[in-house]
C-alpha cells in the first residue's frame, strides 16, 4: 500500500494549497463585493446588466480608497477629516475604538515607522525557550523610565493565527534581531513551524551571528 499512500499524498500536495488559495481569494473578493451595497439599488451592476459579475467589488474598493486618499490629500479634505474626527471624539465608546485603530493603522502603514519591520527572537515564555516576535516600539516613555532600563516592546503572535498574541516588554540587549523577512516569519508561524526560511550563515551580519552563537 506504500505506492497508494505516496500517490495520495502527492495529490494532496497539489490540491490542498490550491484549494486553500482559492478559498482565501474568494473570501476576500466576496468581502470586497459587499462594497457594492454603497451604490443605490437601481444603479447596481446586477440590476443594470441583469446578472452578477463577481469581482466588481474589488474595483470599487480600489477606486474608493484611491478617491478617499486624493480627497484628504488637500487642505479642504483634511479639514473635513478633522471635523469628522472631532465628531467621533465626542462619542464615548466610538472615540476609544476609533482613536486606537487609527493610531495602530498610522504606525503600521507608515513608511517611517519601525513597527512590524523587524523580526526578533525573545526568550519567552521562559529562559531557554525562544519565540519569534516583531518589534512594535522602541521608545516606551514612562515604562522605561520607571524601570530605569532600555526596553523594547515586541508582539509575540500565536500560531496558526498570527493576528492574536501578546505584547511583552523585553530588555533590548536580550533580544536577538534576525535577518528574516516579516513575510517569511509569518509563513513560519502560520505553518506551525513547518516552513522554515532558508539561510546561510555567511549572509548574516557578524554581530547577528555572534548573538545567536552566544545565546544558551
Amino acid at each position: 500500500m506504500k505506492w497508494l499512500r505516496r500517490y495520495l499524498v502527492s495529490g494532496l500536495l497539489i490540491w490542498v494549497p490550491l484549494a486553500v488559495t482559492i478559498f482565501v481569494v474568494r473570501l476576500l473578493v466576496d468581502l470586497m463585493d459587499k462594497t457594492l451595497v454603497l451604490i443605490p439599488p437601481p444603479y447596481r451592476p446586477e440590476n443594470l446588466l441583469g446578472f452578477n459579475i463577481p469581482g466588481l467589488g474589488v474595483v470599487l474598493t480600489f477606486l474608493l480608497l484611491l478617491i478617499s486618499g486624493v480627497l484628504v490629500a488637500n487642505f479642504f479634505g483634511r479639514e473635513i477629516l478633522r471635523g469628522w474626527e472631532r465628531l467621533l471624539s465626542r462619542i464615548p465608546l466610538i472615540r476609544t475604538v476609533y482613536s486606537a485603530v487609527k493610531q495602530v493603522a498610522e504606525t503600521v502603514l507608515s513608511d517611517n515607522g519601525q513597527s512590524f519591520k523587524k523580526v526578533m527572537l525573545a526568550e519567552y515564555p521562559r529562559k531557554g525557550v525562544y519565540s519569534l516576535c516583531f518589534q512594535t516600539a522602541r521608545d516606551l516613555g514612562e515604562i522605561s523610565h520607571r524601570l530605569d532600563e532600555d526596553l523594547t516592546c515586541v508582539f509575540v503572535p500565536t500560531t496558526p493565527n498570527p493576528t492574536s498574541g501578546f505584547i511583552i516588554m523585553v530588555p533590548s540587549d536580550e533580544l536577538i534581531e534576525l535577518e528574516m523577512e516579516v513575510d517569511a516569519a509569518l509563513k513560519m508561524i502560520v505553518s506551525l513551524g513547518v516552513v522554515v526560511p532558508p539561510w546561510r550563515e555567511g549572509e548574516l551580519p557578524a554581530e547577528v551571528v555572534a548573538n545567536v552563537k552566544a545565546s544558551p
